[in-house]
């Protein structure tokens, strides 16, 4: 191709924001693509109506879909471009003469497929290059985006309001705000007294030689009820848990999309579905080699035998004081492979919960999260919002926003999915 028509080529597929190849592209109302992050990000604390920077004209914010044309151009080219690098003869294989197509996770260099496959590198996690770097480049944006999702499924209930309400979604966005910052003290302060006491500890434990080597009668006459004192002066536990307030109206408003759900059922008998998968990320959260087991149960697991393929949707759901449960929807192709796995790429958006000890956690599916808000007890609501790519769930009793999972990337069909275990 002439290097004129490639560069022309190459800068309608460039993100004018960030001036890399378009992830995800977005195309606003005024014709003008960006990168979704670029444009999320960017207008995050910007009001409804936006100036657009290439033309001036004012674009109104809302949940822009995809433009799959343009963001297939961007892959091509930019699977082109790794191949031409991964093709330079600067990154050949030295010692098999093969192109590095290979990303070591443990030792984070560039492999051979043999080099992959020796003695050094069989044991460690490998990647295609180009996953990885996909990977990496989420990595990146995620913890921004998880923030800005919070504060966006409230914007998003918030702008179907009158006016008279936005003095509420601004108390509860400032709410969350000054919440967020007391946690995070708590946790610095936590994380000091943990340091204190463990040095703390190191006294105490020489204490204990000390005394190990007196004699009997001096040994019955030491006091050691003053050790618990001191260990119980730094053992103040941590709650992250955010408060929910009430949204005013949300209920009724909801309610003009009601639909009954009808479920099929199966029983599966394995608890792989709600344990396995949901409670690996409080696995993931513990301490390195910490083992979880968990006891077989029996699962019930049903869908709606109504699919959904447009509009909006509001459903509920009574799970009344029980935990060890999830909710919200799947994809059709998700219910017909049989697999019964939680998993992010198979089209689940679901809210949970689990329960481990005495502490029930709730979690989120799409991607997998822990949610630090309180448990609901009696109905839940789910709202499914099938163009806006939305799936919201609701705490039908307080009034109140559980979590939305945003820019969700449901299939042509869509159910709604239940599953409940006892233990």
């Amino acid at each position: 191709m002439d290097s004129r028509i490639m560069k022309a080529f190459q800068k309608e597929i460039t993100c004018p924001l960030c001036m890399k190849y378009f992830v995800d592209p977005v195309t606003l109302a005024c014709g003008h693509s960006f990168c979704r992050p670029c444009v999320y990000l960017g207008w995050h604390d910007l009001p409804d109506h936006v100036i657009c920077s290439e033309c001036k004209q004012m674009v109104q914010k809302r949940n822009f879909k995809t433009n799959i044309c343009m963001k297939k151009l961007a892959a091509i080219v930019r699977k082109t471009s790794l191949w031409q690098f991964l093709s330079s003869e600067e990154h050949m294989c030295g010692a098999h003469k093969e192109m590095k197509k290979i990303f070591c996770e443990e030792d984070k260099n560039f492999l051979c497929f043999l080099c992959s496959k020796s003695q050094e590198h069989e044991a460690h996690k490998h990647w295609p290059i180009e996953i990885a770097a996909e990977e990496h480049r989420v990595r990146k944006l995620y913890p921004r985006i998880r923030e800005f999702q919070q504060e966006e499924a409230i914007r998003v209930e918030y702008g179907k309001m009158p006016a008279t309400y936005y003095e509420e979604e601004k108390h509860h966005l400032e709410r969350l705000q000054k919440e967020s910052k007391d946690i995070f003290e708590q946790l610095k302060e936590s994380k000091t007294r943990m340091a204190h006491m463990t040095e703390m500890l190191r006294g105490i434990y020489e204490e204990v030689k000390e005394i190990c080597h007196r004699s009997d009668v001096e040994l019955l006459q030491v006091t050691t009820d003053t050790w618990g004192c001191r260990i119980s002066m730094y053992i103040q536990p941590v709650n992250p848990e955010l408060s929910a307030g009430p949204i005013t109206g949300l209920i009724d408003r909801l309610n003009s999309f009601r639909v009954d759900i009808t479920l099929c059922h199966e029983k599966v008998y394995s608890h792989i579905f709600l344990y396995g998968e949901l409670r690996s990320v409080n696995v993931a959260c513990s301490a390195q080699g910490s083992s979880l087991i968990i006891p077989t149960s029996e699962c019930f697991l049903a869908w709606g035998t109504h699919t959904f393929s447009t509009g909006r949707y509001y459903w509920e759901v009574e799970v009344g004081d029980s935990w060890n449960w999830a909710l919200g929807v799947c994809n059709d192709d998700w219910k017909n492979n049989r697999n019964y796995k939680i998993n992010e790429v198979e089209g689940l958006f679901l809210l949970g919960c689990v329960k481990e000890g005495s502490q029930c956690t709730l979690f989120t599916t799409s991607p997998l999260a822990l949610q630090y808000v309180p448990r609901p007890i009696g109905l839940i609501g789910v709202f499914l919002d099938y163009e806006g790519r939305t799936v919201s769930f609701i705490n039908v009793a307080q009034s109140s926003l559980i979590h939305s999972i945003l820019f969700c990337s449901f299939s042509p069909l869509v159910n709604a999915v239940f599953c409940c275990s006892h233990i």
